[in-house]
């Protein structure tokens, strides 16, 4: 038999699924090097698969327990993986049935387990016969029919007792593309002009100036300019920051948590005559904030240190503005990083809202009087959002809490949190601290 060199679009995203859910792998950190192993016309559907699978793989591993006899060996979690993607296809692509399970069994090959080709071909065989049958008894449990762990679904239904389904739907959702443009180098609607040209269909994007949401996404090299960058990708409610900060030409602005970068370009975009120190614990990522400021034209100050140890870094020389986008449960952006519902745990929570509550402390006496220090996070949860900025209100009597008079998100009892699927936009919460 001829030697395999390539993975196929099923193996490869069997072999990322598998690093994923056996292993505790970020699917950021496994999918692009395995993309590259992949002939580039089945890359989009490998990255489908990978995507699509995780986010509903509390519903697929229902099923999967169903139609199994026993479950498989963990030496076998390939194996496993190929046939969450298997059932995934069945359910939610638009594949022919026959060509989902012929393709499916065959991808065992590239696996070298050809063993499983009749175990897969008679389970994927039994969905295509008994799928509303089997689907009824999965979905009788909320976990599956939800496609969320158990205990996510508790904590949503704790904090958001009116909305939790609605979150829960929205997760599981495609999200939106969503740019942000430069406005240094051109406005909104000359932007939404150049895409139109280059027929690409979008629209202005509600609440943040500078955002438009494209009607389809396309790969980055499609966008007019980016690579002049004219233009970036970044999520509507992660525009939102900059404008909370309120920035004046001269002020000396701190970016903590800075990587990737979105932000801090989105800071020198709004106010570029800024001296702005972008800091963040891990040089590696540092590296990308570079690149993401050289793309756009822009400069600042870059810093490798714990922003909960400032003696390690800080020059004594107080901050006008601080935005703190803590490290945090990532619960408002699962819609785009479905590999959440796997990876976090209950305990997990914890262990981020004391080192929110420790970041919080270390910069606060780094902010000048008067000045502005803007919480945000990616979550949805209290425990991280406004159960933190209470319990900081609470504890320092320097700080009061600025009133955010926007039209987005829900009031809370510190700051707003936007849920995500609001307005196109992912789970974000924000809130904003005076200094007396």
């Amino acid at each position: 038999m001829a030697k395999v060199k390539h993975d196929d679009a099923r193996s490869a995203a069997a072999k990322v699924i598998h690093q994923v859910l056996a292993e505790g792998r970020s699917l950021a950190a496994v999918l692009p090097p395995a993309l590259a192993g992949v002939p580039p016309a089945e890359r989009g559907l490998a990255q489908e698969l990978c995507y699509g699978t995780l986010r509903w793989a509390p519903r697929l591993e229902a099923l999967a327990g169903l139609l199994l006899d026993k479950p498989l060996r963990a030496r076998d979690g390939d194996v496993h993986a190929l046939l969450l993607a298997g059932l995934y296809q069945l359910l939610y692509l638009n594949v022919p049935p026959h060509a989902a399970v012929s393709l499916t069994v065959e991808a065992t090959a590239r696996l070298h387990k050809e063993w499983a080709r009749g175990l897969l071909n008679g389970v994927l065989r039994r969905l295509t016969r008994e799928q509303e049958e089997l689907l009824a008894v999965v979905d009788a449990a909320e976990a599956a029919a939800l496609a969320h762990p158990a205990w996510l679904l508790a904590r949503f239904q704790q904090d958001w007792p009116d909305h939790w389904q609605a979150i829960a739907a929205a997760n599981n959702e495609r999200p939106p593309m969503t740019l942000r443009v430069n406005r240094l180098r051109g406005s909104r609607e000359q932007y939404l002009e150049r895409l139109q040209q280059a027929g690409l269909a979008a629209s202005p994007a509600l609440h943040a100036t500078d955002a438009i949401t494209l009607e389809t996404p396309v790969v980055v090299e499609r966008l007019p300019g980016f690579a002049d960058g004219d233009v970036s990708v970044q999520d509507t409610a992660a525009q939102l920051a900059a404008g909370l900060l309120q920035l004046a030409p001269g002020q000396r602005v701190l970016d903590a948590c800075a990587a990737p970068g979105g932000k801090t370009g989105h800071i020198l975009e709004t106010c570029p005559e800024l001296a702005l120190l972008a800091l963040d614990s891990e040089a590696e990522r540092l590296t990308r904030v570079e690149e993401n400021l050289t793309r756009l034209g822009l400069t600042a100050e870059l810093c490798t240190g714990d922003a909960g140890d400032p003696a390690t870094w800080w020059d004594g020389r107080p901050f006008d503005r601080i935005l703190l986008d803590a490290p945090c449960s990532g619960s408002g952006v699962i819609r785009r990083h479905p590999d959440i519902k796997a990876l976090r745990r209950p305990e997990d929570i914890t262990t981020l809202a004391a080192q929110q509550a420790r970041l919080l402390r270390a910069l606060w006496p780094l902010l000048a009087p008067g000045g502005i220090l803007v919480y945000a996070t990616c979550s949805i949860l209290t425990a991280e959002n406004a159960g933190q900025v209470t319990a900081f209100l609470h504890d320092e009597a320097q700080a009061r809490e600025l009133p955010l008079a926007t039209a987005w998100g829900q009031a809370v009892a510190a700051g707003r949190q936007i849920l995500p699927g609001e307005n196109g936009m992912d789970g974000f919460y924000y809130a904003a601290l005076g200094k007396a």
